[in-house]
């Protein structure tokens, strides 16, 4: 699914708002026990095999795949960019939508009817390393306060009645990212390659 990115938050009775965590997107397909997590772009994600193997006790279907993000937590329950990016801490598949599960495609259906599925396959424990992203109905602007105050990346808004198109070349997420977010300073350092020196 495709974002769009405003500069404002805002309220909307058709609008759910989820919030915009810090890691890499990514799909997890579930089969026969087996899990693959697979990048925006069509790669597998082979350093984090370890974190894909532990998906699979902890999802309750047969077979599905779901859409969310790899996240490093601290003990607060905050994203960790820099430890994501040097595989330190424990890390976290953290689903917030799912297009298929025990041979159903749910793709046409609502969001609200997706996230009702989703909730209904994520284990709900404390030490599971597969969670569930969950929402906040029609109050955009608070919860976007709340990130700021809390220093996390951003909030993301989606409509409640919206399909999963991802071939569609309009954006049906919007993105609304906290401007004084502090993990983004620096960043750019981190995809730099590596200079040889003299």
């Amino acid at each position: 699914m495709r974002l769009e990115r405003r500069n404002q938050a805002f309220d909307h009775p058709d609008w759910i708002f989820e919030l915009k965590l810090d890691g890499f997107r990514a799909l997890a397909y579930i089969k026969s026990n087996e899990c693959e997590l697979v990048s925006r772009n069509g790669n597998t994600f082979a350093s984090f095999r370890e974190l894909a193997l532990a998906l699979t006790p902890e999802f309750k279907g047969k077979d599905g795949i779901l859409d969310g993000e790899i996240v490093s937590l601290d003990e607060r329950g905050g994203p960790q960019f820099e430890d994501l990016m040097f595989r330190r801490g424990e890390l976290f598949f953290v689903a917030f939508d799912v297009l298929w599960v025990d041979g159903t495609d749910l793709r046409r259906d609502s969001l609200e009817e997706r996230k009702r599925a989703l909730r209904q396959i994520v284990r709900r424990r404390k030490t599971s390393r597969l969670r569930y992203l969950d929402h906040v109905a029609e109050h955009g602007r608070e919860l976007f306060r709340l990130v700021c105050a809390n220093d996390l990346e951003g909030i993301v808004a989606k409509h409640r009645s919206g399909v999963y198109d991802s071939e569609s070349r309009k954006p049906h997420w919007i993105k609304i990212k906290n401007p004084a977010y502090t993990q983004v300073e620096g960043r750019e350092d981190l995809f730099e390659p590596s200079i040889a020196r003299p």
